[in-house]
């Protein structure tokens, strides 16, 4: 047991694999006004095998949902086990004209026992605006797999199901891109030094000051005269350039699955710890142990000092919160 919860343990060296790391614009920032909208809906189930709604469930507050959609029934009506009341939701990207398709989700409202091989009934999907922007129907498909064929895999929600394309466009949200003269960058991950290397990159490229960092989050662009007609292609320009993005110097804990993830060259001072069997010693930048070699202070070299001495996730979880607890670590430590 102890051999499979070693392997168990993720490291994800950061330091490594993103201290040189460029991107493109496009992959850590999005233009604003240039954004998913969720639209939601309530609709029908039918087909089901007898694992539909019992009708027994107050009727007063479903009722009242389906009358502010559009959807007049009486209990009666859904008093059949071979139908469900059901929540339609998807998500909508910018740009999409009527006629392109959304996945859908659907999952139970009452108190049905599967969803499985049910056809949802046409639902209109609306906005936060109270307008209709899209018209789903089609096949449930249910995920994952039969537990009684295979122990080792995760079991299936019966109450939630999926449509791929199941939902088509009828209305195209209005995006607002240009505002002054002036387009606005936001970026995924928040950070001053990201914000300031995209600006920098940004008035490279163009070679004249047209972009600047207005917060940690935000770069607004000034549109230059010459691509006042050709907005896509100024957008398409900014959105290739490359920039590095700054990785913060953190450490994410996941205690339920053993995964230690962290970012940039975190050095540690010198320090000794003794922990169970374990003793690691950091003097004058270097990390030493009877059981291994020499190297720097890096949390990555500690982790895998402790891991050639045979520690376990859950020592070198505890260790680390032990080290940042008690100022050996100064970085932001998240544990989930």
């Amino acid at each position: 047991m102890r051999k499979v919860v070693y392997f168990n343990l993720v490291l994800f060296l950061a330091s490594m694999i993103f201290a040189t790391s460029v991107v493109r614009i496009e992959d850590i920032a999005r233009f604003r006004g240039a954004m998913d909208n969720q639209l939601f809906g309530v609709g029908v189930v039918t087909g089901l095998n007898g694992s539909g709604d019992s009708g027994q469930l107050p009727s007063t507050l479903i009722a009242n949902m389906l009358k502010n959609f559009g959807v007049i029934t009486t209990a009666a009506q859904l008093n059949s086990k071979n139908t469900a009341l059901v929540m339609v939701t998807a998500n909508i990207p910018p740009f999409y004209y009527p006629g392109m398709k959304l996945n859908v989700t659907v999952s139970s409202v009452g108190d049905a026992k599967s969803l499985e091989n049910g056809v949802l009934l046409q639902t209109p999907l609306y906005g936060a605006d109270g307008n209709v922007y899209a018209v789903a129907q089609g096949q449930i498909s249910i995920g994952g797999v039969d537990t009684k064929q295979s122990v080792s895999l995760q079991k299936r929600d019966q109450l939630v199901g999926t449509i791929p394309d199941g939902a088509i466009v009828q209305k195209l949200i209005p995006t607002d891109i240009v505002k002054a003269n002036t387009v606005t960058l936001l970026l995924n991950r928040p950070n001053f030094v990201t914000a300031a290397r995209v600006a920098q990159a940004i008035n490279g490229k163009f070679g004249t000051e047209i972009a600047k960092a207005k917060d940690a989050a935000a770069i607004n662009i000034k549109l230059p005269v010459v691509f006042k007609n050709k907005l896509i292609d100024f957008l398409a320009i900014v959105e290739q350039i490359p920039v590095t993005p700054n990785i913060p110097q953190e450490i994410v804990i996941n205690e339920r699955t053993g995964t230690v993830v962290f970012g940039g060259d975190i050095q540690l001072p010198d320090f000794t710890m003794s922990y169970g069997n374990f003793s690691i010693s950091v003097t004058n930048g270097n990390i030493s142990n009877a059981g291994t070699k020499t190297v720097s202070s890096t949390i990555a070299n500690l982790i895998n000092a402790l891991k050639t001495l045979g520690a376990t996730p859950q020592d070198i979880i505890a260790i680390v919160e032990s080290l940042h607890r008690s100022g050996i670590i100064q970085q932001n430590v998240v544990v989930m």
